[in-house]
């Protein structure tokens, strides 16, 4: 399974940066993973040009790397880890290799990039750090796969 994350803005903590690289590391056992990392805008002044522009660049990368596409989005549907881990093995079954996961900026994604996802899932009604949500994603991503694969890591 190839396993995309389509991301908006740069790790600045070292300490986050450690648990990617941690993570990742522990996902090649279960497949590839590429982490595309595209410039935030961050126009405070006109955050809709923001979004807009940041959708462009997610929209056009998602073009480049077909497949599934999970948005992160508060609004979206919440799985516990073995429900998710169902749903990424029901992906693969119905012959998509390839998943995109997009975590939007800080201002949010477009309404287009809404209609892109696939799937819009929600880990919680509470915000999270950008930076965070990626660790938080690949733990979950690794997660899900040791659940499919029957692995030690989740109890």
């Amino acid at each position: 399974m190839n396993i995309n994350i389509i991301c908006v803005g740069k790790i600045k903590e070292k300490y986050i940066l450690d648990g990617i690289q941690e993570f990742s590391k522990r996902l090649q056992a279960f497949g590839k993973l590429k982490i595309f990392e595209l410039k935030e805008d961050g126009n405070d002044s006109n955050r809709n040009m923001s979004i807009e522009k940041e959708a462009k660049a997610i929209l056009e990368t998602l073009e480049k790397n077909k497949g599934f596409k999970i948005l992160l989005d508060i609004q979206g549907k919440n799985f516990s880890s073995e429900e998710m881990a169902s749903q990424i093995e029901k992906i693969g079954v119905n012959g998509d290799s390839t998943i995109n996961f997009i975590i939007g900026g800080s201002y949010g994604v477009s309404e287009e990039v809404r209609k892109a996802a696939n799937l819009k899932l929600s880990f919680s009604k509470m915000t999270f750090p950008h930076q965070l949500m990626r660790l938080i994603l690949i733990e979950q991503i690794y997660r899900w796969f040791s659940i499919i694969k029957n692995t030690k890591y989740h109890k």
